[in-house]
Order: structure tokens, then C-alpha cells, then sequence
């Protein structure tokens, strides 16, 4: 005997959450699937839960109204009303996790392209319309590039200026929509002076790519 199936709506969707509110006639089911993503479930009435996993063990969870509690990836199950009244939860799945995964990729292209001397690889981890605040500069940012063609000329720049250089000690963060990279610059100018300094850029990112680098390093004196 066929199952009623549980009826969906989503609610947010974007590129940092997915929130899908789900309403259980009694006895419906959500058929079976893989949880892709992270996730919080919300519930909003009292119930019983059916949980039928891939290799057919059954279990039951009690739902009380707005108790949550999260899962991790890779959950695989059906998920069935037990109880004998309808039910209700919302599903929070975190799907930047995703996007925060593709931008850390992102920022070791980066390093890895300034210690390869590569001002094409830089740019294309840059959105169309970036910016590069230096770590000093005229304005209270530093100085300021803007644009494609601004970007890239400050990055030969720096390139030219360092015939011996390397970024060493790179470490990455991404929260949302910043991201954070550390690392010990060691190099030697056109002049022969040797420069190691401890550094870090603040990244704002657009879609995956970077449309801020903002720069900042020790000044040793």
C-alpha cells in the first residue's frame, strides 16, 4: 500500500541557507533520500517520526514542538508521520558549506599563484569588478586599485619589485562572505635589501572568486 507523500515548501534559498518547511498528513512519507548538506530540523507541532534507513532498519524519534536538533551529510533515510496526528518541522540546511569549500580553494590558488610569479592565475581568482587596497598607500585604506586593469597592473608591480620572493606559513579562513589568509613574506627587492614580514589579506569574495583583497603586514623598524 502506496504512502501519501509529505508536501514541501521552501522558504529561503540561497547561498548561504536553504529553509524547507515540511507538513506530514499522518501516515505520509518523504520518500528516500541523502541529506547533502549540514542540517537543523525545527520542529513545529509534537510527533513521531518513522525513520526507515537504506539497508531497511527502522527507528522512531519523538518531535516536540521547538526542541531542535542537527544531522551531518550524508544522512540517508525515509522519513515517515508514526504518530497518528499531522506534523510539522522546518529543515535549515546549510549549504554554504559548499560555497566556503570552493572559495578556501580559491585562496590556495591565490597563494600558490604569487609563489608562481603568475599574474594571469592571480586574476583569474579575481571577479570582474575587484579591488586591491595596498597594505600603505595615501588614504586610509591603504592605497587603493580598482577595477581589472588597476588590479592586475599593482600585482606585476609587486612582482617586478621582488625578483626573489615567496609567501611561506599560508593559512586560510572563510566565514560567509570574507575570508582571511596569513602568511610570512620573504623576499629581496631590485636593490638587493632582503625583506621577512608577517602579513595578512582580508578577502571579501563574489560568488567564488575575490572582489576585495585588502592587505596588511608588519612594519619592522
Amino acid at each position: 500500500m502506496s504512502r501519501p507523500k509529505a508536501e514541501s515548501v521552501t522558504h529561503i534559498d540561497d547561498d548561504r541557507f536553504r529553509v524547507t518547511e515540511w507538513r506530514f498528513a499522518t501516515g505520509a512519507e518523504t520518500g528516500r533520500h541523502i541529506h547533502g548538506h549540514d542540517y537543523v530540523i525545527v520542529p513545529l507541532t509534537d510527533g513521531k517520526l518513522g525513520l526507515e534507513g537504506p539497508d531497511g532498519a527502522q527507528s522512531q524519534a519523538a518531535l516536540t514542538q521547538g526542541v531542535p536538533y542537527s544531522r551531518r551529510t550524508g544522512v540517508a533515510h525515509n522519513v515517515v508521520n508514526a504518530g497518528d496526528a499531522p506534523l510539522a518541522f522546518l529543515e535549515v540546511e546549510v549549504v554554504d558549506s559548499d560555497l566556503s569549500a570552493r572559495r578556501l580553494a580559491v585562496l590556495d590558488r591565490f597563494l600558490a599563484a604569487w609563489n608562481a610569479r603568475d599574474v594571469d592565475a592571480l586574476m583569474d581568482c579575481m571577479a570582474e569588478d575587484c579591488a586591491f587596497h595596498g597594505s600603505a598607500g595615501p588614504d586610509a585604506e591603504g592605497r587603493r586599485h580598482l577595477g581589472r586593469t588597476a588590479v592586475r597592473a599593482a600585482y606585476a608591480a609587486l612582482i617586478d619589485a621582488f625578483p626573489q620572493a615567496a609567501w611561506t606559513r599560508g593559512s586560510h579562513i572563510v566565514t560567509g562572505d570574507t575570508g582571511l589568509s596569513s602568511w610570512r613574506f620573504v623576499g629581496t627587492t631590485t636593490a638587493g635589501q632582503q625583506v621577512e614580514v608577517d602579513g595578512c589579506d582580508i578577502f571579501a569574495f563574489s560568488g567564488d572568486l575575490i572582489s576585495l583583497k585588502d592587505s596588511y603586514r608588519k612594519a619592522r623598524g
